[in-house]
């Protein structure tokens, strides 16, 4: 059984930085570097919203989760698809992408983006897009996996590194107990609704970053409570930044801005973008 000795602190807390109905969370240039390969988390809640026009990445992959809203999105080698409510977007940036958003439908407009950083065999790969209907995202008692597993639920998505990400919904006084893969050894958590008591600390709108380490994470629900949950192994490469972009030297960080600026001639020249 754990004791204090070994339950593990929660070592920061923050509730972002709003943008409007955007609540940056976690960014590349400051906590992403404790957490990577999580390197940048947004949560939107707005009461309508039409969407991002086309923007660039390069050196990630993002995952999107829209929980209240259907959303199309439209990717510079001309794929289009729909993002359900409650679905997810997979996307690699790799070396070069630009992508743009709409949203379809659904008010008010909720939900999450994460960029995951790659290692170097992948972070100037072409770029792909996986769009998982809501009937295909697995669920486990109180866990909806977003990426990774969570005992016999296992997302459709191959992520490139060992990681998971979960939505944990919880009614009041329930617990959660989760049990890290024996290599992860980052944890956080965003609780999007409602209070969650770990440790003896209660927390709400924050997102809170747990000590390195490998021991389980005990959740109570304080009230009804949603959150997001992530843990991996560290990233073990440096975060060389550029302004859409996140590498792990400058070299792949050279080409992937290359790769943008012949893509964003592109739509420019099909009239895509002005």
């Amino acid at each position: 059984m754990n004791n204090l000795s070994n339950k593990r602190k929660i070592i920061f807390r923050t509730k972002g930085s709003s943008h409007g109905a955007i609540t940056r969370l976690i960014s590349p240039d400051d906590i992403g570097e404790m957490l990577k390969p999580f390197v940048f988390l947004d949560y939107v809640n707005a009461k309508n919203g039409p969407g991002f026009a086309f923007h660039p990445h390069s050196g990630i992959a993002t995952l999107t989760h829209p929980l209240t809203f259907d959303v199309q999105h439209e990717s510079s080698n001309g794929q289009i698809d729909t993002v359900q409510q409650e679905g997810i977007e997979w996307v690699i940036a790799g070396g070069g992408l630009w992508h743009r958003a709409k949203v379809l439908r659904g008010q008010p407009v909720q939900g999450f983006q994460l960029w995951i950083s790659l290692p170097p065999n992948l972070e100037n790969t072409e770029s792909s897009a996986l769009f998982i209907s809501p009937s295909d995202v697995p669920k486990l008692g109180p866990v909806t996996v977003l990426l990774g597993e969570y005992e016999n639920a296992k997302s459709l998505i191959k992520a490139p590194l060992d990681i998971n990400c979960f939505i944990v919904k919880l009614k009041k006084g329930e617990v959660w107990n989760y049990v890290p893969p024996e290599m992860h050894n980052i944890a956080w958590t965003f609780a999007q609704m409602g209070q969650i008591k770990v440790n003896e600390q209660i927390f709400s709108s924050e997102l809170v970053i747990f000590e390195e380490g490998n021991h389980k994470l005990n959740f109570t629900a304080v009230d009804n409570c949603t959150f997001l949950f992530g843990s991996s192994k560290k990233h073990d490469y440096p975060l060389v930044l550029g302004t859409h972009s996140v590498h792990t030297n400058e070299k792949a960080l050279n080409e992937g801005k290359n790769k943008i600026e012949e893509i964003k001639k592109y739509l420019l020249e099909t009239g895509k973008l002005k």
